[in-house]
């Protein structure tokens, strides 16, 4: 094995020129792959953080059925062992309860539908930064009697603070829920759909107003590394009593979130496919040459007596040896490369105000920003092997063909 490698390390050396544009290529190849994917999956994963930690959670425990018929009666008890979560569950930061339902909110002769928003509003904050979007008035802290009003609904009914907001609802299990609150804060979501509709009370009043004493609809799991969420709401599953309760991940709470990621995704690995398309042309190409160039000295070797195996073995040493040349040069550069683009997030205001604009509208922290994971240098790396492994089988064809007599004639 020894004396095959180095007659295949002479052998790609012959020829220095077609050795470094081959390698070139692939490197190029591997660069821009490794580049695009840790690009797309950085952008993605901003959006999710985003959007997901914004308002929902990385996963929520719910009552049982609430996914399916988001109403009051399938509200849960806040007992000890869901309080205690992020305590006995060392991958959950804390816990942010949630008591949710419409309602119909009236201002003098105004009048529109609303969600209200049982939270714990020193939680709320430290999850979805939601103090840090006030506008006018303040926040509302656990024992205030008032509301914190989206800034779309304030507009609608021409409500300011200081007026009182009449909020009508049916409350758990059909009792009637009506209260009047005056109103303490405005805050402004990015998001125009959120904005035309939230209302926040603190917790412990949304309960008292719903009837629903010491229960809420969610609660939401801060989880900081989205990799454990798989791990955590199988923990949460095993704490829990099998029935009552419902453990759901991001994916589940926003799948057409994760349907866009997938198919921007599938696009971004067409892209991928036609990359490496080009580039196994291009060693293919380099290969054929180099087949029909040696052709006189296969016929040599095989008719002084050396196997066809092991001449097969030299030539597919070689190729390996190419992509393996390529494959670590085009990582050798992505890696800074990638590195950069993980630590430093490039700011979209950059491209123009109306950019990063677009960005926030759809409640998106507006940035650009790659991930650097290990595995993505190592897939590509792993595609050029098997791509040139393969790519070798067209030397070994030709061989296995070869009649020694007519190939030295040729």
């Amino acid at each position: 094995m020894t004396t095959l490698f180095k007659l295949a390390w002479r052998n790609i050396w012959r020829n220095k020129r077609r050795t470094i544009i081959t390698t070139i290529a692939i490197a190029f190849a591997v660069f821009l792959a490794s580049f695009q994917v840790s690009f797309q999956k950085g952008a993605w994963d901003n959006i999710v953080d985003s959007s997901v930690n914004m308002f929902f959670g990385y996963a929520q425990v719910r009552g049982q059925g609430y996914t399916d018929e988001q109403t009051l009666d399938k509200a849960f008890l806040l007992d000890e062992q869901l309080n205690q979560l992020d305590v006995s569950i060392d991958k959950i930061v804390y816990t942010v309860p949630r008591l949710e339902s419409f309602a119909l909110a009236s201002h003098e002769e105004s009048t529109t539908g609303v969600m209200v928003i049982g939270i714990d509003p020193e939680k709320e904050d430290e999850m979805t930064g939601l103090k840090e979007r006030l506008i006018e008035g303040a926040y509302i802290t656990a024992d205030d009697d008032a509301v914190f009003i989206a800034s779309g609904v304030a507009k609608k009914m021409k409500t300011g603070v200081g007026d009182t907001l009449v909020i009508i609802s049916q409350g758990y299990h059909g009792v009637n829920a009506a209260g009047k609150y005056p109103v303490k804060g405005i805050f402004e979501f990015s998001l125009p759909e959120l904005n035309k509709r939230l209302v926040y009370l603190p917790l412990k009043k949304a309960q008292v107003f719903f009837g629903a004493e010491n229960r809420a609809t969610t609660l939401a799991l801060k989880i900081n590394d989205r990799d454990d969420v798989p791990e955590v709401v199988l923990a949460v599953n095993k704490q829990l009593p099998e029935s009552g309760y419902e453990v759901k991940a991001w994916q589940e709470l926003v799948p057409e979130l994760l349907e866009a990621r997938q198919l921007d995704t599938a696009g971004g690995y067409f892209i991928l496919a036609l990359l490496y398309l080009i580039i196994i042309f291009g060693i293919f190409g380099t290969i054929l040459m180099m087949t029909k160039e040696r052709e006189y000295e296969f016929g040599v070797l095989t008719a002084i007596g050396m196997s066809r195996k092991k001449l097969f073995g030299t030539v597919w040493i070689e190729t390996v040896l190419l992509g393996l040349f390529g494959s670590v040069i085009g990582i050798l550069l992505a890696i800074p490369v990638c590195y950069y683009i993980a630590t430093h997030p490039f700011d979209v205001a950059a491209f123009g105000e109306e950019a990063a604009a677009a960005y926030e509208k759809m409640g998106i922290q507006p940035i650009l920003q790659g991930t650097f994971e290990w595995r993505i240098f190592f897939n590509q790396a792993l595609i050029i092997f098997l791509a040139t492994t393969l790519l070798a089988l067209y030397p070994l064809w030709t061989i296995m063909r070869l009649k020694p007599v007519e190939a030295m004639r040729g």
